[in-house]
């Protein structure tokens, strides 16, 4: 292992999983699994002792699940007691109300449990880096099966009240459609740097940890409307 390898806390009650889990990433050189849970309460224990880097978290558990876990971990690092790890919410069913909690709750992204080895290895690399495993097509059809029916907790307003300017009502737009920060820059006419500048404003008036939720946020304000065929289209 590297000095710096990506330290791994793996999270499902089905002990095979976990070990597949573990077959593929502690094949990387610069992965390390440092840990296993099989329930969201023994996660969040080790997630205090063992201070990983990414969490790979099953959404359906019996006893404390995924999103609950998920939720505790993140109010655990806003209270200060060390820098939240990144979550990678791993489910069967993309289309589940689980993983788009999951995302609205701070979770950075979410893998199907029939990813090949290679995306899974990618997935923990990118969100180590900081980077966000978003995948737009998906999230756009969570948002629409849930249009009119967001529970209380969903805020229509933020996008309106956040103040956005035009240009990062634009960029906000096309982080929507899942283009990359040098997508942007290229349909925007902006350096990546620039473009950088404009996403981070973005994230902090819509409060948000990434811009997986941002995107939520703009869905779900109506910013963008989703629809069944997976566009996005402007109000």
């Amino acid at each position: 292992m590297t000095v710096n390898a990506v330290k791994v806390l793996l999270v499902d009650d089905e002990e095979l999983i976990r070990f597949g889990l573990r077959a593929v990433l502690d094949a990387q050189p610069d992965v390390e699994v440092v840990g296993e849970a099989a329930d969201g309460a023994e996660a969040l224990g080790l997630v205090r002792s063992l201070r990983p880097d990414v969490v790979l978290m099953d959404v359906r558990m019996p006893g404390l699940d995924g999103l609950a876990a998920t939720r505790a971990i993140l109010r655990d690092a806003d209270r200060g007691t060390g820098p939240a790890p990144k979550i990678l919410v791993v489910t069967t069913f993309e289309a589940d109300d689980y993983v788009y909690e999951a995302l609205r709750a701070g979770a950075d992204g979410f893998l199907l449990k029939r990813s090949r080895p290679a995306e899974v290895v990618q997935a923990v690399r990118l969100v180590a880096a900081g980077g966000s495993l978003l995948f737009p097509a998906a999230i756009r059809r969570l948002a629409a099966a849930r249009a009119g029916h967001a529970g209380p907790a969903a805020d229509g307003g933020a996008v309106a009240r956040a103040g956005l300017t035009g240009r990062e009502g634009e960029v906000l737009r096309l982080m929507a459609r899942g283009l990359s920060n040098a997508e942007i820059g290229e349909r925007l006419h902006l350096g990546v740097q620039t473009v950088k500048t404009h996403v981070s404003a973005v994230l902090g008036k819509l409060g948000a940890r990434d811009r997986t939720q941002a995107v939520i946020a703009a869905y779900e304000s109506g910013f963008v409307t989703p629809t069944p065929e997976g566009t996005a289209d402007r109000d």
